[in-house]
C-alpha cells in the first residue's frame, strides 16, 4: 500500500510538472524553396483542379535554381536558371536572383533585382531579409534597420529572417562580414 501511495504522489507531482512548464513554440518564415505560382497569362477556369504543364515545369525549374544556389552555390548558372523561367517578375523569382549577384559581388544588379522583388510584392519577407543583409555588408545600417522592422510588422520578431538579419546588425561596422 505504502508503494502505491508514493507511486500515486510521483504521478500527481509529474503531472504538475508538465502542465506548469512553459510552451515552448518556435515560428519559422516559410523558406522560399516552394516556388511560387507564375503570374497567371490568361484567365483559367475554376473548374481546372490539376496544375498545368507549364506550372509543372515552373515548379521544377524553380527547385533546381534553388538547388543550384542553395547546394551547389553556382550562382551564375542560378541566374541563367531562373531567368529563363520567364517569371522573374515574381518577387520569390526576383529575390533569388538579386541574391545570386549579391553573393557574386555584383551589388548594383543585385539591388536592382531586390528592389524589383519588393514592386512585384511589397510584404516578401525573404526579400526585406536578403535586402537587409545587402545593406549591412553596403554599411547602410540604418537602412538595415528599416528592413528588420519592416519583417517584424511582416513576419514577427520570432522569424528566422528577422534574427537572421537582427544578429547580422549586431555585429559590429566594419567587419567586412558577408552574409
Amino acid at each position: 500500500m505504502q508503494n502505491f501511495a508514493i507511486r500515486l504522489l510521483m504521478l500527481a507531482m509529474l503531472s504538475l510538472t508538465l502542465a506548469a512548464a512553459p510552451v515552448v513554440t518556435a515560428v519559422y518564415a516559410n523558406p522560399d524553396s516552394d516556388p511560387p505560382p507564375p503570374p497567371p497569362k490568361g484567365k483559367k477556369k475554376k473548374s481546372e483542379i490539376r496544375p498545368s504543364v507549364e506550372q509543372a515545369a515552373f515548379e521544377n525549374g524553380y527547385r533546381a535554381a534553388y538547388a543550384t544556389i542553395y547546394d551547389r552555390h553556382d550562382y551564375a548558372n542560378a541566374i541563367e536558371q531562373l531567368k529563363a523561367l520567364h517569371h522573374d517578375d515574381t518577387a520569390a523569382v526576383a529575390n533569388l536572383i538579386g541574391y545570386s549577384y549579391r553573393k557574386l559581388g555584383d551589388y548594383k544588379l543585385s539591388q536592382v533585382w531586390y528592389e524589383r522583388a519588393l514592386k512585384a510584392d511589397p510584404n516578401h519577407v525573404k526579400t526585406w531579409q536578403y535586402y537587409g543583409l545587402w545593406q549591412v555588408e553596403q554599411g547602410n545600417r540604418d537602412q538595415a534597420q528599416y528592413h528588420l522592422n519592416r519583417i517584424a510588422q511582416l513576419a514577427g520578431t520570432n522569424s528566422e529572417e528577422y534574427r537572421s538579419l537582427s544578429a547580422a546588425l549586431e555585429k559590429p561596422p566594419g567587419t567586412g562580414l558577408v552574409y
